[in-house]
């Protein structure tokens, strides 16, 4: 299975593709796809940036399953609100490539990935590069999504050596007040 990953950003957008064949991992692309931040006014322009940018990977890679990073509620409310709009972007170059899409937290992520939930960004790089035996790190944005490749093969694998099939997640749902 070919998956790729993303982790969004309005500024710079990580993009990673895997191929999992059973228990193994194979490196296939890495990037990124940014916007000038100079275009702070031209929103819509740097939503459609990412949106093509994310298709134009979709149709050099030909990915089966794709997997994308859940949004976390920021103190700054404008940025959250800009992430979601570039996450959205994201999503929707997905789905209209065909792809299904997994979401995962960012604690999901470094949680499997590294086996702690507050790991930082050379940690994440680090265990990116062992998982995939890179020979050198990979760039901050690009781990994060190549990481999220990871985990939905792991999942995946799993989930299907149980028999069953994966589900979408019901998104946005709370628990005990907080989103998860």
């Amino acid at each position: 299975m070919r998956i790729l990953g993303i982790d969004p950003g309005l500024q710079c957008t990580g993009f990673g593709v895997i191929d999992a064949e059973g228990g193994n991992l194979h490196y296939v692309a890495s990037g990124t796809i940014q916007t000038d931040p100079k275009d702070r006014g031209l929103l819509p322009a740097r939503l459609k940036v990412l949106f093509e940018g994310i298709t134009e990977v979709i149709s050099r890679y030909q990915p089966d399953a794709s997997a994308c990073e859940i949004v976390f509620v920021n103190v700054d409310a404008q940025a959250t609100l800009k992430l979601g709009q570039a996450r959205g972007a994201c999503l929707t170059a997905l789905v209209m490539g065909g792809l299904p899409v997994a979401e995962y937290t960012a604690l999901q992520l470094k949680k499997a990935v590294v086996g702690y939930g507050h790991a930082t960004k050379p940690q994440m790089q680090e265990m990116v590069k062992r998982l995939l035996k890179l020979p050198g790190l990979p760039g901050k944005d690009a781990a994060d999504a190549l990481g999220l490749a990871i985990v939905h093969a792991q999942v995946s694998r799993t989930t299907l050596a149980m028999g069953g099939e994966l589900q979408a997640r019901a998104h946005a749902a709370y628990k005990g007040g907080r989103s998860y």
